[in-house]
């Protein structure tokens, strides 16, 4: 009697295991990868064609920023200060005067910091303090972004500091619709070609995620210093840059 008794708790315990591990399994399943959308909550959610598409534009940029300003180093703040004012009110005056508004001229940066040199026995000696005023510029025109950059070197003289140059589209929305149309038209051949090849019959999306953008043309000059005198026209080439768009999109199974 004991011993059938004993027999039956050890089938009762496997029992309970067995049917405790299958729920287990099937509330924890794995999505496809790169994928986190929360109102899935078993593993039907997760059956379907996934797929990611991407459509592309190329452009050319209109709008050229530059990074640029002035930099003075001197005994004291005061004087450092004073010469850096003056070279950058003659940088500023060069580009309104070449047709930048108001509203593009944008400060960055502006630092003041003390210039100490390390000598021999372990001790650092002042040599002065050094302004640094950079401002973001936006050019509307950019074939003139050359002819600028010549301007604003000979108006700062020994004192102008060009950081780099980008090229990006003032308004890329208008080719956000393209991009996205091509990204999911992409995304539905990429789901058709899946399910013939697989021999199903392909049903609605019940997925959609866009991720991707513009990425603005970058051009780093480093820290150039102009040193005045006759400056050669700079050439600014503004090429093509792309606006691409990527669309995940999940795809029923009828």
């Amino acid at each position: 009697m004991r011993k059938g008794l004993l027999v039956g708790l050890v089938i009762g315990v496997a029992l309970v295991a067995a049917v405790g591990y299958i729920p287990s399994a099937i509330a924890n399943p794995v999505a496809p990868s790169g994928t986190t959308p929360q109102s899935l909550s078993n593993l039907q959610d997760y059956t379907g064609i996934w797929v990611t598409g991407q459509g592309k534009v190329t452009v050319v940029p209109d709008v050229a920023v530059l990074s640029l300003g002035v930099e003075a180093q001197a005994w004291t703040v005061e004087e450092a200060m004073d010469k850096a004012a003056v070279a950058m009110d003659r940088v500023i005056a060069t580009l309104r005067a070449n047709g930048v508004a108001e509203r593009d001229i944008k400060t960055q940066r502006f630092n003041i910091y003390p210039v100490r040199r390390w000598i021999d026995n372990g001790q650092e000696i002042l040599l002065g303090y050094r302004v640094t005023n950079m401002v973001t510029v936006k050019i509307r025109d950019v074939e003139a972004t050359g002819r600028i950059i010549d301007a604003v070197a000979k108006a700062g003289g020994s004192l102008t500091r060009i950081h780099g140059v980008s090229f990006t589209v003032d308004d890329p929305s208008q080719y956000y619709s393209e991009a996205r149309a091509e990204a999911v038209a992409d995304a539905i051949a990429k789901a058709q070609q899946l399910a013939n090849l697989a021999g199903v019959q392909l049903g609605k999306p019940f997925y959609i995620s866009e991720s991707g953008g513009f990425t603005p043309i970058y051009w780093d000059y480093g820290v150039m210093a102009f040193e005045g005198g006759s400056v050669p026209t700079t050439p600014i080439s503004p090429g093509e840059t792309e606006i691409t768009l990527t669309v995940q999109m999940a795809f029923a199974i009828e």
